[in-house]
């Protein structure tokens, strides 16, 4: 494993501790993904380069979609792109209104230097880009000549924002009140357009009237608004944008119109990004196998499921990482192990008794702990990582580093309470048919 800070190696450890998927650092905690690597790398690449893709993630609950997606968002972020993550709901987040989902995209944006909500800092970045380039582009331009400098900087700015001007001029005004709002001081004014282009409903009509704009942004304008953001991000030196779109198998549980007119927003997306409308977006969507092949999921929409179709008919060893569509194997007991090895080796590193931990902390007791921890799942190794590490954390490694003769063999027995648990996992570890919790 790379050398990891202590404030990101305690980062890790809380997070695991609550059980959630920590934020950062999760190349620590990467097993099973190198076969992915490869394709991966090679399409940031291409999308660095002016392209788009589209990756569909399909696993069963508890396989980990959400962790390769925040894994893949920090490579993403390491070579200089922007991320976002937008968790789809109907009532928060519903896929059908571009609107909401944009909104979303702008609220999560961050930077490897910028977290949540990086899109105000992105576009001071771009302010200062322009004049930067104005400057580079007219050696004769004096920069203390703040009416020439203005001149060059709007002419620039009108000609980085033609594309999007063609279908929405509002984004290109918006810019052009809000720097302007900037450079004379008006707080308010510039507070109310950066959350008009960030997609908020509701800004005060004083400030759209400053930027010459008017009403909400809408279902279509979204989609230019993305377009924006993407050049806007390319000229702040970002080469692209990594947007996921976790659990799209929500769509199953809507009501049916609703449903249909979200798949038909996913397709419509998907054709713009075919196209060539979105360069520099890589377009990552997570949801499970019946969401993909199910007849509430993306069979209902016939050209939606040409787009994403792929064959999963052959041995998963060897299916193919650079399709559109790719499956996560989910966790055997080995890698149970493995991932365990290495949050107690993390764990250890930042600890004083380092040599105790991994002596008491074996890799022997690790494939007893995860052994029992799915067994107690029913036999479910795909969907006992959370737990096992919230477990070896929480209840093995914290009591081994504060008590000094506590050994987890002897002083530790198991014990898998339902409140420690997802809807998934008290299923899977029902005994009878009345534990089973319905999602009505």
């Amino acid at each position: 494993m790379s050398t990891v800070s202590p404030r990101r190696r305690q980062e890790i450890v809380d997070a695991l501790r609550r059980g959630t998927v920590p934020a950062n650092g999760l190349d620590q905690l990467a097993v099973g993904l190198e076969r992915f690597q490869g394709a991966l790398s090679e399409e940031l690449d291409a999308v660095a380069g002016g392209g788009s893709v589209v990756k569909a993630v399909r696993g069963e609950y508890g396989t980990g979609k959400t962790f390769f997606a925040r894994h893949l968002s920090e490579s993403a972020l390491r070579r200089g792109f922007a991320a976002a993550e937008v968790q789809i709901s109907e009532t928060e987040t519903p896929l059908h209104k571009l609107e909401t989902v944009y909104r979303r995209i702008t609220e999560s944006l961050r930077t490897a230097s910028v977290p949540p909500s990086a899109f105000r800092s992105v576009l001071d970045s771009w302010l200062f880009t322009l004049e930067d380039d104005a400057l580079a582009a007219d050696a004769a331009l004096d920069p203390s000549d703040a009416a020439a400098l203005e001149a060059a900087v709007t002419k620039l700015l009108d000609e980085r924002l033609a594309s999007v001007s063609a279908k929405t001029p509002a984004f290109a005004q918006a810019l052009r009140g809000y720097r302007g709002a900037v450079a004379s001081g008006e707080a308010a004014v510039a507070d109310g357009l950066a959350a008009w282009l960030g997609g908020l409903p509701h800004v005060a009509a004083a400030a759209k009237r400053a930027a010459g704009v008017k009403g909400d942004l809408d279902h279509f304008g979204a989609m230019a608004f993305l377009q924006g953001l993407l050049l806007v991000l390319r000229d702040a030196g970002h080469p692209g944008l990594l947007v996921v779109l976790d659990e799209v198998e929500t769509l199953q549980r809507m009501r049916s119109d609703v449903r249909d007119k979200a798949l038909n927003a996913l397709r419509q997306l998907m054709d713009e990004i075919d196209a060539g409308r979105f360069p520099g977006l890589y377009l990552v969507l997570t949801g499970t196998p019946a969401f993909f092949e199910g007849p509430s999921g993306v069979p209902r929409l016939p050209p939606l499921a040409q787009r994403l179709a792929t064959d999963f008919t052959t041995d998963a060893r060897f299916d193919n990482p650079r399709a559109v569509q790719i499956r996560l194997p989910g966790f055997s007991q080995d890698s149970l192990v493995e991932v365990g090895g290495r949050v107690r080796d993390l764990y250890a590193a930042g600890s004083s008794g380092a040599d105790r931990i991994c002596s008491v902390v074996d890799d022997a007791y690790l494939a007893d702990l995860s052994a029992a921890v799915a067994g107690g799942l029913g036999g479910r190794v795909g969907i006992a990582p959370r737990l096992f590490l919230k477990k070896l954390v929480g209840d093995v490694l914290d009591r081994v580093d504060q008590f000094e003769d506590f050994d987890p063999r002897q002083h530790y027995s198991l014990t898998l309470s339902r409140d420690d648990m997802t809807d998934v996992e008290r299923n899977a570890s029902a005994r009878t048919a009345d534990d089973i919790s319905l999602d009505l």
